[in-house]
């Protein structure tokens, strides 16, 4: 769950602004709707989705006569928790052993994120590793290294520009070895050159699927949200590419105007599965679909 304080941080300028639209309004007209439509397309939300949001939420103001400011944005709240709820799909998978493949371009916070899930499958008694398959960028493996010390787990890691796919095998042989519960590994994200990256990630999915059968299967795509409508080409991009089994979506605690997550979860019928709302090893947080909605229209 989200401290009130977080929650306000990146939802309360949208609950505000809702808030403001409705006030002191004799009546909910279409002057109303128009208003809310530009509320929420400044929001990251997108113009195919903001549209579904109003045309239903007219519907039923009509259909049940709403007046009341607070109504409206129960309405407005259930509304967003049904697009972007996706059921237990938002849920990490919970078998073991599980592989978990993350994805996304550098800069996104990919790392930061597999340090902090690693830190709290650990603190739920599981065994974890991760695979320093990001050979592309210079230190990544360090990178990756400085969580694994932090955390306090084995990070398997080749030399720069190594192949991926070998670092995936070894990883792969020794949390067999270790009878470790999750091995999350990092990748290279190279958008710039997508045949290589698909070419790339398909090697690893064979080799997993070779070596590891028996593992139960993660691709999770970490975007930055403060990135914006950049977010969703991405989510196209990657998507492209490989399977998508979920979102990450990093920085809702800064600059993030919060929307990009009802966009994606509703154009791509994508479920996102963690937020990242700050710094601290604990920041990670598992995306609760209602709880973010109600965040939207109530600070």
């Amino acid at each position: 769950m989200l401290s009130e304080g977080k929650k306000r941080s990146f939802l309360g300028k949208l609950s505000r602004k809702i808030g403001d639209a409705l006030m002191g309004r004799a009546a909910v007209d279409e002057d109303f709707l128009e208003e809310l439509e530009e509320i929420l397309i400044t929001s990251d939300i997108g113009m195919e989705t903001t549209m579904k949001i109003v045309d239903i939420l007219r519907d039923e103001i009509r259909s049940n006569k709403l007046s009341d400011p607070e109504d409206i944005k129960q309405s407005l709240s259930q509304i967003i928790t049904r697009l972007i709820d996706k059921d237990a799909d938002h849920t990490l998978c919970k078998d073991i052993p599980l592989v978990i493949l993350m994805i996304g371009i550098n800069g996104g916070g990919k790392t930061t994120s597999i340090g902090k899930i690693a830190y709290k499958l650990k603190n739920e008694g599981k065994t974890v590793m991760l695979a320093a398959a990001d050979t592309f960028r210079a230190a990544a493996a360090e990178q990756l290294c400085i969580w694994g010390d932090r955390v306090g787990i084995n990070v398997v890691k080749h030399g720069e520009g190594s192949d991926p796919s070998a670092v995936i095998y070894d990883a792969i042989q020794s949390a067999k070895a270790k009878n470790i519960d999750v091995l999350i590994c990092d990748t290279a994200g190279r958008l710039q050159n997508k045949k290589n990256l698909m070419d790339e990630l398909n090697k690893m999915n064979k080799v997993i699927g070779r070596e590891f059968p028996e593992a139960a299967r993660e691709n999770l795509l970490v975007l930055d949200a403060t990135t914006g409508k950049n977010a969703v080409s991405q989510v196209k991009e990657f998507g492209d590419v490989t399977d998508i089994t979920g979102i990450i979506l990093t920085k809702l605690d800064g600059t993030a105007k919060g929307g990009i997550v009802i966009t994606i979860a509703d154009e791509f019928d994508m479920p996102v599965k963690f937020i990242g709302v700050g710094e601290g090893l604990e920041d990670l947080k598992e995306f609760d679909p209602a709880e973010f909605a109600e965040g939207i229209t109530y600070e």
